[in-house]
């Protein structure tokens, strides 16, 4: 409880529950960081401290052809009269302004060190000096007019402007970047000539489709160029709801050398990437062998940037190697965006382009009608001063003797001649010399061409085709500004379709003969050796699997588990001794034998189990990425997987246990990516033996004794449809029943 005394002077205690308390300040926090701090406004695409860091060097008249002031003295004054923050958050507001890699259009001109593109900081405010740029000063434009409205400063000493008048669409031409409560915005900068003509565009078709917009509108303008790599179809669906992303990537060439060496050489980095940290950071991954497709990185940049890439061998093909460093650096950086902006009543809005660019259209409307009414009331000033003016030429002798002679001349004027007081004082502070012919001609001449002026801007305010064609004229003239000197930076073009592995790509190409035994022991010699040669093993072991591959081949390795696991050429152990056990590299049960060894490549592969179940699988979807190899059949109960051949014609041969044979049409049989697959051959007893895949016009072969191979060219007595028992095989065929 408390006493009467413990109440302060004019006001009262309350009990608030602490949770209510904390919600309603947290709430006003929340407010003011998203409408005063971090979001920008759609009309001019300013936050607070930009706006005023504008409207403060205005004042220090720093235009952009006068001479430069300390940035310390602008930041004095902005801290001093608009922006009650600290000065550290206020130059560092300034100095991104002036920063030609970070803005697409600058807005402060400094002079002294501002930063780099390395990610080096500016100098301190004592140091360097500033001034407003061009672009600034059509941000400005008008704001002597009445064209924005004004607001008392924190002290309530001064007056800022709300807004800025804004000749450019500068939200979308220089982007803005901030992190509000519960919200942020991302918009990265554009191209202001593709802006103007969209929105010429727009005031011709005001329900214009993103689509028509973005004929004019390519994608984003990064200041430090790069190449836009995002899909028409992802840009489109990001301008159309004002959310999404874009994948920007470095720029290089390719420089040769004597000898046939040659370099990648990296002329422009992505938007917002500090290049001393991007080298850093391939240092870092060069050094932990994680880009073994580089021998060297060197940084030979001056003015402009010169990342200079050696490979590690010449005969690696160039964008195999940037492809490799896209994917595992900041070479390649998504860039995204989020229109979430202030509208003009200060709500937070997620808006599309459409929406981003008629809110500056109709922003540049306001402005124009409330200059053209600040022009009309100055007019009027100017014309009954006129008409004073011109009523003293036409008594000027009466005027002469009541100023020299009446006491209050002022007012006997008043009373002579009907004068206004605004006219009788505009009289009495003429100068002798005004008083000539000639003066009164200037002004009869000035009252016409004033009273023509007053005319023409009545009827604009009524017209708003009219105010349009102005509107459209002045984005004209804004344009020629920057035609020829604003040539588009980032080019938009399509990624390249590479695949590729970057710890492969080193290997050298070598003909091997791969070499395993029933016991799963594996090898590989040098060349390819006859495939009937006697191969040696270990004693007790015998032949398994033999094929020819390469060094730089994947190869198949298909278990009874139905799994099929991925071996690289180049790892297989080497020399004249016996190998090594699969089992050590890949993870193949001890309870599970290898089915078959296949070298992968685009084909396809007929896979079937003991059951009778079969299916195609793509060898390419077959490769498993791990040791653990990827299942492909389903298998139930004590099924095994039995049989996998490679799909090399139009017809399939199954043949059991039973030695039933039975031939169908390998359309029958579908390709999956897993799965138990369709039964090729049903059995009364016993199960599957063997598969094979052929040409019809070929005729069906097998491995007969001795190493011949037999031939059965009319296969009709054993064709029928899929699922079927089949019937006993050819003479000759071998026991037991197997087609290889």
């Amino acid at each position: 409880m408390h006493n009467d005394n413990d109440i302060p002077a004019g006001g009262r205690i309350e009990p608030t529950a602490f949770s209510d308390a904390l919600s309603e300040r947290y709430l006003a926090y929340a407010l003011s960081t998203i409408t005063s701090r971090s979001l920008p406004d759609v009309r001019d695409g300013l936050k607070p401290v930009h706006r005023r860091l504008l409207f403060a060097m205005r004042q220090l008249k720093l235009a952009p052809g006068q001479g430069f002031k300390k940035s310390a003295r602008v930041v004095g004054d902005v801290m001093g009269k608009f922006h009650p923050h600290g000065d550290a958050a206020i130059y560092d507001a300034m100095v991104r302004l002036a920063q030609g890699f970070a803005m697409r259009y600058c807005l402060v001109e400094g002079q002294g060190n501002f930063g780099n593109i390395d990610g080096d900081n500016a100098a301190a405010m004592r140091y360097t000096e500033a001034r407003m740029t061009e672009v600034a000063r059509l941000l400005l434009d008008g704001i002597d007019e009445d064209a924005v409205d004004f607001r008392p400063t924190y002290d309530g000493e001064a007056e800022e402007p709300v807004l800025l008048p804004a000749g450019i669409p500068n939200l979308l031409a220089n982007g803005a970047q901030g992190i509000a409560v519960g919200m942020a915005t991302s918009v990265p900068p554009h191209n202001i000539n593709e802006l103007a003509d969209a929105s010429l565009h727009l005031i011709k078709h005001p329900n214009a489709s993103i689509d028509t917009l973005l004929t004019y509108v390519k994608g984003p303008d990064f200041p430090t160029g790069g190449l836009l790599i995002e899909p028409v179809e992802s840009i489109k669906e990001a301008y159309s709801t004002g959310r999404g992303g874009f994948r920007v990537r470095a720029k290089w060439a390719v420089e040769t050398e004597k000898g046939g060496a040659w370099q990648i050489v990296v002329t422009e980095i992505p938007y917002q990437v500090q290049k001393s940290r991007l080298i850093e950071r391939l240092a870092e991954m060069l050094q932990a062998k994680r880009l073994p497709v580089l021998a060297d990185i060197r940084d030979e940049s001056a003015e402009d940037i010169r990342i200079v890439l050696e490979p590690k061998s010449r005969r690696l093909e160039a964008e195999v190697v940037m492809e490799s460093l896209f994917k595992l650096s900041d070479l390649e950086v998504r860039v995204p965006l989020n229109l979430n902006v202030l509208d003009a009543d200060g709500r937070p809005v997620v808006m599309d382009l459409r929406m981003a660019l008629k809110a500056w259209l109709g922003h540049r409307c306001v402005v124009l009608r409330r200059r053209s009414k600040y022009r009309l009331a100055r007019i009027k000033v100017r014309l009954e001063v006129l008409e004073g003016y011109l009523i003293v030429f036409l008594n000027i002798d009466e005027v002469i003797a009541i100023i020299r002679e009446a006491d209050h001349p002022r007012d006997e004027l008043m009373t002579r001649f009907g004068l206004t007081e605004n006219q009788a004082n505009a009289v009495l502070d003429m100068r002798l010399r005004s008083l000539r012919r000639l003066e009164e001609m200037a002004l009869r001449h000035e009252r016409d061409k004033l009273v023509a002026e007053q005319d023409d801007l009545n009827s604009l305010l009524l017209d708003e085709a009219n105010q349009w064609l102005i509107i459209s004229n002045q984005i004209k003239e804004m344009k020629n500004v920057f035609t020829k000197v604003d040539e588009r930076r980032t080019e938009v073009s399509e990624a390249p379709s590479i695949n590729f592995d970057p710890n492969e790509i080193l290997v050298e190409r070598e003909p091997i003969t791969v070499i395993c035994s029933a016991n799963g022991w594996i090898r590989a010699m040098r060349g390819h050796q006859d495939l009937a040669s006697e191969f040696k093993f270990k004693e007790g072991d015998s032949a398994g699997h033999v094929l020819h591959a390469e060094t730089t081949d994947k190869i198949l390795l298909f278990a009874d588990n139905g799994r099929f696991y991925t071996l690289s050429g180049d790892k297989l152990p080497r020399g004249r001794g016996f190998g090594e056990p699969v089992s050590l590299m890949v993870d193949l049960p001890s309870d599970s034998s290898i089915v078959k060894l296949v070298r992968a490549n685009k084909g396809k592969l007929l896979v079937a189990a003991s059951t009778g179940h079969g299916l195609v699988v793509d060898m390419q979807g077959a490769l498993a990425q791990t040791r653990i190899g990827k299942q492909v059949l389903n298998l139930s109960g004590t099924a095994r997987a039995v049989a996998c051949c490679v799909v090399n014609g139009d017809m399939v041969a199954s043949v059991g246990v039973n030695r039933k044979l039975i031939v169908f049409k390998l359309d029958e049989v579908p390709e999956m990516g897993r799965g138990k697959g369709v039964f090729l051959q049903r059995f009364k007893d016993g199960g599957l033996a063997d598969v094979t895949v052929f040409d019809k016009d070929k005729g069906l072969s097998w491995q007969a004794g001795g190493g011949r191979v037999r031939t059965e060219s009319n296969v009709s007595a054993w064709l029928a449809r899929r699922g079927g028992s089949g019937k006993p095989p050819p003479n000759g065929f071998p026991r037991p029943a197997k087609f290889t």
